[in-house]
């Protein structure tokens, strides 16, 4: 390969918040995949999910790792200016847990049923953490407790908290339990301060996690280069998935300072899908967080742009019902996916839709998402 000329490289600002899942960005930027592509990747280390969305939609980041929820959330004006936004590709799927905290399961109540029917013996105001209302963690949490019969927002307050803060608002007793990204629910069981009650592969198997997201405009302008950040994440994401020596030098990368700043065998235990839930169970996760499955995990299906939308119509933050298949169309770049699938030999699927069943039985295939949306039904009994 010629020498790449350090100077020409175009600089591209990510933004990504401190989650395993940020891992595919990291290592393009650490390992050089980015560079093969006439790129220089940039990471910026976020606070907070509406950080991600504002520095977004202001020009400061081109392009970041963002919950795939809150892209359709920013498209669709909820609880915000609207603008027009592009999904690029998958960056994760699975690898997210609610964690309930440790004077709880101390009561008995350790996953979906025991806590159903601890709330109905023991009521109070009980309080669930999110990370973003229009994202991955509200939309997994409120559909958990929802299957038990829980209404996320009649019969418990929901908040919203940082990923880095979740551990310390449990121990601190301002919340009861969680929603979030790893390492956060590993870390919880070792401080002592929680156990995961349901990993988010429980709830939807093969979910899509985040996602490399930018503006419309950005893609518009340049979509040469959002091609280039795509390929130079497919190729780090490969090689994640190559060995497990690989998972666990990225596990060392990612607890630097720079990163998630947390210690490495909170991230490594549950990369290489070794799950411990604080209440004595152990295994081995063969739908632990995944980065590339072949390009699999990678695909911008249009169902699952779609599921969260049918998800934020069900919980009234879309007042009105969506053109579902015209938005999806319009977010998930399929074709500048394509574009960098075929500079890195990797396989596309045949359909852009995909049929998944979730915790409660219910099959969602986006092919009747009005339909879908309208369906459900909650009763704490």
């Amino acid at each position: 390969m010629a020498e790449i000329n350090v100077k020409q490289l175009r600089t591209v600002r990510i933004g990504f918040m401190p989650l395993t899942d940020c891992a595919s960005l990291v290592m393009a930027a650490e390992c050089g995949f980015d560079r093969q592509y006439g790129i220089r990747i940039v990471l910026s280390r976020e606070t907070s999910w509406a950080n991600v969305r504002d520095k977004l939609g202001s020009g400061a980041l081109d392009a970041a790792h963002v919950l795939y929820g809150l892209m359709y959330g920013v498209q669709l004006g909820i609880g915000c200016q609207q603008q027009a936004m592009a999904v690029l590709m998958n960056l994760s799927r699975n690898g997210q847990a609610v964690t309930l905290s440790r004077a709880l399961a101390e009561q008995g109540a350790v996953d979906g049923p025991s806590l159903a029917r601890h709330m109905r013996e023991a009521p109070r105001g009980y309080a669930f953490a999110h990370t973003f209302p229009t994202g991955n963690h509200a939309m997994l949490l409120y559909y958990w407790l929802a299957a038990h019969g829980i209404d996320p927002l009649r019969h418990a307050r929901a908040l919203t908290v940082p990923p880095a803060q979740m551990v310390g608002s449990l121990r601190a007793g301002m919340i009861d339990g969680f929603c979030a990204g790893e390492p956060w629910g590993q870390r919880a069981i070792d401080d002592g301060v929680g156990v995961t009650a349901v990993t988010s592969q429980q709830i939807w198997p093969d979910h899509p996690g985040k996602v490399l997201g930018t503006t419309a405009a950005f893609a518009a302008s340049d979509p040469g280069t959002c091609r280039a950040m795509i390929a130079a994440v497919l190729d780090a994401s490969r090689w994640i998935e190559a060995s497990t020596a690989n998972k666990q030098h990225t596990a060392t990368v990612l607890a630097g300072s720079a990163y998630l700043n947390t210690g490495r065998e909170a991230i490594a235990a549950r990369l290489v899908g070794r799950y411990d839930n604080g209440t004595g169970s152990q295994w081995t996760d063969e739908k632990a967080l995944s980065f590339h499955g072949d390009g699999e995990v990678n695909f911008p299906y249009l169902s699952d742009g779609m599921w969260f939308m049918t998800q934020q119509r069900r919980w009234g933050l879309l007042r009105d019902e969506p053109d579902y298949l015209g938005q999806a169309q319009a977010v998930n770049r399929i074709d500048l996916y394509r574009g960098a699938a075929e500079m890195t030999g990797t396989s596309v699927p045949s359909s852009p839709m995909r049929s998944s069943t979730l915790i409660d039985g219910v099959a969602w295939d986006g092919s009747d998402p009005r339909g879908y949306a309208q369906s459900f039904s909650i009763e704490l009994g």
